[in-house]
């Protein structure tokens, strides 16, 4: 039997503090300068990892390339746009509300994983240098990509344009990377060598990040808004979306007439959603009601480990 995500185990933690205790109105301004600034270290780290051999790799295998960033952000949100109609059309409510569907519309538009895609495309036997290079794009490009899409589907800006939100995104979360980038030369070797410490850093500030989210929204009345009906909801909404993009994913490759190895890390790649990257970028992009909107994204993590586990395993039993 497979022992529980220790990192999902502490998500759920996290949403249990807040839900219990959540931070006071008084001490929100420190807990919200906190997450800025776990934020800027995540990415400067993330920046400094990065070698920039992967990126020039990205560029050779530009079908398998293109088409992942094709899925992630264009396939991905017509398909969430798809089953907004749908449900809309079937209910006036929207089945949902229209809290959580900003929050499955937020989903479509995030970039792909890096670490999952990565794992399952090796479990699978499938094209890892393609899945680095594809899932390594997919977050640097999304870091644009996310806002100004999420600006075009939901029609808000908080005030300013698409263009302000992508600002405010390239703000908190480009400029660090460069930095990193810049200063990779000196700190990159050092990071490397403690990945341990940096993975523990990543979902450390992921973890205090949620608590702030969900700590502001249960304080709005968020577990009153959200009945179990309603979860169980999401994760049917969730399920669909990963379903149809496997299957379509699935049906590009063999299109493409590509070997097994890049179908198996278009399919992986281009079906994550990234909670490392969206939780950061929910906070920015919706700094209100963050929490709201995370929450079809932690359902969306644990269903896509699932079935991803479940299809790579398949994939590794075939004939050598």
């Amino acid at each position: 039997m497979r022992r529980p995500d220790p990192f999902l185990m502490s998500l759920i933690a996290a949403v249990l503090l807040a839900s219990f205790l959540p931070c006071p109105p008084t001490w929100q301004p420190w807990l919200s300068r906190l997450t800025s600034l776990l934020v800027i270290l995540m990415f400067f780290f993330q920046g400094a990892k990065l070698q920039r051999s992967a990126l020039v790799e990205s560029i050779r295998n530009w079908r398998l390339q293109g088409s992942t960033l094709l899925v992630s952000f264009a396939l991905f949100p017509l398909l969430g746009v798809g089953l907004y109609a749908l449900c809309h059309l079937l209910s006036p409510t929207g089945f949902l509300g229209p809290d959580l569907w900003i929050g499955v519309l937020f989903l479509c538009c995030l970039p792909s994983t890096v670490q999952s895609s990565i794992a399952l495309t090796s479990i699978a036997r499938g094209n890892v240098p393609a899945a680095i290079c594809a899932a390594t794009v997919s977050n640097i490009l999304g870091i644009l990509f996310t806002p100004l899409l999420t600006s075009l589907l939901l029609h808000r800006s908080h005030g300013g344009s698409g263009v302000q939100t992508v600002l405010n995104v390239a703000q908190e979360l480009l400029l660090p990377f460069i930095a990193g980038q810049i200063l990779q030369p000196w700190v990159g070797p050092i990071v490397r060598h403690h990945k341990i410490l940096l993975s523990f850093s990543d979902r450390g500030s992921i973890i205090v990040m949620v608590y702030a989210a969900f700590s502001v929204a249960v304080l709005q009345g968020l577990w009153h808004r959200v009945p179990l009906l309603t979860l169980l909801g999401v994760g049917l909404v969730d399920t669909l979306l990963l379903a149809l993009t496997l299957a379509l994913t699935f049906l590009l490759g063999h299109g493409m007439k590509q070997s097994i190895e890049d179908n198996i890390a278009l399919q992986f790649c281009g079906s994550k959603k990234s909670l490392a990257s969206g939780v950061p970028m929910a906070n920015v992009i919706f700094p209100s009601g963050a929490g709201i909107v995370v929450l079809p994204l932690m359902i969306f993590h644990q269903i896509q480990l699932f079935i991803c586990t479940v299809l790579a395993r398949h994939y590794a039993n075939r004939p050598q």
